[in-house]
């Protein structure tokens, strides 16, 4: 019996052929990279999505094109909406983001979180956390995926839970480890404390990542 992919695949030329091909290309390297970002091998993707590793390979590499349904499973499978598969500008490599455009979820808890890495999502997130006087990641320690996280004080003095464990950290200290762990971030210091969070691979998909909408830096905010 023929797989999904034999029957999901489109043809991979026309009279438009050279406009196919570009756009064959650019999902190829969009498939590949994301793909690779959640640490799936192609027959990972393939089990997924009801097609064959040997499908999965041929688009990834621009060979063939496929269906609409073929290209739903796969965006599905990893986390993004179908228009992202196609996003070429997100491949470029130099990508700048200004502090007053970092995108922000709504304050909560006396901490506001930035997105400083962007969609595509490549092999890690990157996000800082400002907190006011007494603000925290939330009453209760939290979990996502079983990812490497970093967590590295900028600014302030923060006590890391994970756990049962207690770390106390000031300005330079960093501690690692995987978001698997239960683990609550809480400014104990006597003024304003920002953080970093690394985290390899991603564990957010596009749903979550679409939250984050631009904010004014501090400053302009006081200003205001």
């Amino acid at each position: 019996m023929p797989k999904a992919s034999d029957k999901g695949q489109a043809p991979a030329g026309n009279k438009n052929g050279s406009v196919a091909t570009a756009a064959q290309e650019v999902l190829g390297m969009r498939l590949k990279s994301l793909r690779l970002a959640r640490r799936l091998s192609l027959r990972d993707l393939a089990e997924a999505t009801g097609t064959s590793a040997s499908f999965i390979s041929q688009l990834e590499r621009g060979l063939t094109g496929a269906s609409t349904a073929s290209l739903n499973q796969i965006a599905s499978a990893l986390g993004v909406s179908v228009a992202m598969l196609f996003e070429e500008s997100t491949t470029q490599s130099h990508g700048v983001v200004r502090r007053s455009e970092r995108p922000s979820l709504p304050p909560s808890d006396g901490c506001r979180k930035m997105l400083l890495s962007r969609p595509p999502l490549s092999d890690m997130e990157v996000y800082v956390g400002e907190f006011e006087i007494g603000g925290s990641t939330g009453s209760e320690q939290y979990t996502h995926g079983d990812a490497h996280e970093m967590l590295i004080v900028l600014r302030g003095i923060v006590e890391v839970s994970l756990g049962e464990a207690r770390h106390v950290l000031e300005e330079g200290d960093s501690v690692e480890y995987t978001t698997s762990t239960p683990h609550r971030t809480e400014n104990i210091g006597s003024g304003r404390a920002e953080v970093m969070w690394i985290i390899a691979p991603p564990t957010s998909v596009r749903a979550e990542l679409d939250q984050y909408k631009s904010w004014k830096p501090l400053a302009a905010r006081q200003s205001d």
